[in-house]
């Protein structure tokens, strides 16, 4: 996807040097990296590679055990997790967790969820929405906050195709009206062929990165997912990064 000209390319946020150690163990190394002002980029690698620690340490949820994160002053960052929990027990409807976000205004917060495609989902138990739903509700919700930096850890896991396929559409969108970097994981090669800037492959440290298609030529990328590139992430099983991600061997 390429950047609309015009959009301030000064780096939003970057990364020196950043590494992340559990006891003896490295989950992330020398990982540096920055973000620019419209720019789309993308993470892929294999299970247990750092991806969702990383994401955690650029929003300040994790402290990293080397090296620094740089945001710039005042920096308004969207987050989309890979999954959030609310069980039935939870009396927590729409409307009441998109407050949480800090906006109080309910026409906003309305107008919000009928820009994410779900304009009468507010009375709703979170509980009871579809999966699709569930993410838009969560997309609704980082960009009540007006981020300069959308943050997505594989948005889409557990959705079936065409819910994959409309979740992208609209961050496609999203992206074009707010101008918002995105930084997201995805294990959906067509996803990250089609939509990215700049594409990282991750496995404890940064093994390659580049333009999608540089990115899938790289003898380190195709170490990972096999040399068949139009199949290649789909090799990838998904069964999502844990709390504490261990490192898959080099």
């Amino acid at each position: 996807m390429p950047r609309v000209s015009g959009w301030w390319c000064m780096s939003l946020m970057s990364a020196e040097g950043i590494g992340v150690q559990y006891g003896a163990r490295h989950v992330l190394q020398h990982m540096n990296f920055s973000i620019d002002a419209g720019e789309v980029v993308t993470i892929v690698g294999p299970n247990g590679a750092g991806k969702s620690v990383f994401l955690r340490v650029l929003i300040g949820a994790e402290q990293p055990s080397e090296g620094r994160v740089n945001r710039r002053h005042g920096l308004a960052i969207g987050y989309v997790p890979q999954r959030l929990s609310i069980g039935q027990t939870m009396p927590m409807n729409v409307a009441r967790f998109l407050a949480l976000s800090g906006s109080q205004n309910a026409s906003t917060n309305q107008t919000m969820l009928a820009r994410v495609g779900i304009p009468d989902r507010a009375k709703e138990q979170m509980a009871s929405l579809s999966g699709g739903e569930f993410q838009r509700v969560l997309l609704a919700h980082a960009l009540l906050g007006a981020p300069q930096v959308l943050i997505l850890d594989e948005p889409t896991q557990g959705l079936d195709q065409p819910a994959v396929a409309a979740f992208y559409r609209l961050i496609e969108e999203v992206r074009d009206e707010m101008g918002c970097a995105i930084l997201m994981v995805s294990h959906d090669l067509n996803v990250v062929m089609r939509r990215s800037d700049r594409v990282i492959c991750l496995n404890g440290h940064i093994c390659c990165e580049g333009t999608p298609s540089d990115v899938s030529l790289a003898p380190e990328y195709q170490a990972l997912f096999g040399v068949d590139n139009e199949g290649a992430l789909a090799l990838y099983h998904h069964e999502h990064d844990h709390t504490h991600d261990t490192v898959a061997s080099p």
